[in-house]
């Protein structure tokens, strides 16, 4: 599957982009009341992602996505939310490091669905959801529990969330049958209204996780089966009133006990126009470093590859090629362009251009002999208000 500029992002990868377009806005712009208040018109939003990631010389991953996005209010103080995705992915996988193999090409169909439920109050909201995502040899199952409360001036809010996933694992070459991977989310967040213009936002996580890491597909994969992730996420918005402009800063701090530690920082300007269009360009650069059993791709001269130098036949060390667990730097621009229609009718296009090298990665030296890595894509959107 293809890398992202995110460590933690499961091997559903349209899956998470499509949800995340869908259901994460950015903060307000304004220092009106920050609790959440319930809907006034249901909606319904369709969604449509094309993803292409390439390597020199060769192509490999390429994701369609449809995904829809219902939200029904009810009796004035819940709602309804239900999203349905689904990826069709076809391409050639890396057995290790960059290299492809002819013979590993595939095609795959991936459905998830999940559904929440939310019930509003004067200063804050109570969320529960549940959710399932599948294909043929990855299920996995997720619920979900979500309380925000603001104060009574509503200048602060607190968000407390968990979730647990339960995911089920039987790759088709049957490295392994019926794994188990488990994981339990924790989170808690403040936002603040600093001035009339100004908003800022601090989100902390920690993601604990057991069970089956590894990736079946690749050679000499074995990771720990044991993952612990931590997670600061800081946002600031500034809005210019000689303009109506927009700006969104971001910063985000990941770590985990595999040894990989990240740094993300990303900037959004939005330009209202005239007529109800909205122009948003976007500028993400990202830096991590590599997994402590993470091997660069240098091979034994005696076994080739994709054995690394010094290896023992037998050894039960934990031990990966995969180049996502690698030192790298990564840097994504694009832009989202916004058209209001009428009252109840909206559309979007967004496009990002990725790149990735292990000589871009800060604060350390990048993991050496891996091939460039590049990826676009394209998400169009449509949503109905009433």
């Amino acid at each position: 599957m293809a890398a992202t500029d995110s460590p933690s992002t499961s091997n559903n990868l349209a899956h998470g982009i499509l949800l995340a377009a869908l259901a994460l806005p950015g903060l307000a712009t304004t220092s009106t009341a920050l609790a959440d208040s319930a809907p006034e018109k249901a909606s319904l939003a369709v969604k449509y992602l094309d993803y292409r990631d390439s390597q020199p010389g060769a192509d490999r991953i390429h994701v369609t996505s449809p995904a829809l996005e219902l939200v029904l209010p009810i009796a004035g103080n819940w709602s309804l939310q239900a999203n349905t995705v689904s990826d069709s992915i076809s391409g050639a996988s890396p057995r290790y490091h960059s290299a492809i193999s002819s013979a590993s090409h595939f095609d795959e169909q991936r459905r998830a669905t999940d559904v929440s439920v939310t019930r509003y109050f004067s200063r804050g909201s109570v969320n529960l959801g549940a959710g399932r995502s599948g294909e043929n040899d990855y299920v996995s199952r997720y619920y979900s529990a979500q309380a925000t409360l603001a104060t009574e001036d509503n200048n602060t809010t607190f968000l407390f969330g968990t979730s647990f996933a339960n995911d089920d694992i039987n790759p088709v070459n049957k490295i392994v049958k019926n794994e188990r991977k488990h994981s339990n989310e924790f989170m808690f967040g403040i936002t603040q209204v600093m001035s009339p213009v100004d908003l800022a936002q601090i989100v902390l996580t920690h993601i604990r996780g057991r069970g089956y890491f590894s990736d079946p597909y690749k050679s000499l994969d074995r990771r720990p089966r044991e993952r612990d992730e931590n997670i600061m996420l800081l946002r600031w918005n500034h809005h210019f009133t000689s303009n109506g402009n927009t700006l969104r800063l971001s910063y985000r701090y990941y770590s985990n006990s595999y040894g990989v530690n990240s740094h993300s920082v990303e900037k959004e300007y939005v330009v209202p126009f005239g007529d109800g269009w909205k122009f948003t360009p976007s500028a993400r650069f990202y830096t991590q470093s590599a997994a402590g059993f993470y091997y660069d791709p240098v091979y034994d001269t005696r076994f080739k590859a994709p054995f690394p130098v010094g290896y023992k036949f037998g050894s039960t060390d934990d031990i990966s090629a995969d180049h996502r667990l690698s030192a790298f730097g990564a840097l994504t621009l694009g832009f989202k362009l916004e058209k209001q229609i009428t009252a109840d009718w909206s559309a979007d296009l967004k496009l990002e251009m990725y790149q990735q090298r292990g000589s871009w990665r800060l604060l350390g030296t990048g993991s050496p002999g891996l091939a460039n890595f590049s990826a676009r894509s394209v998400q169009l959107g449509l949503k109905k208000t009433w």
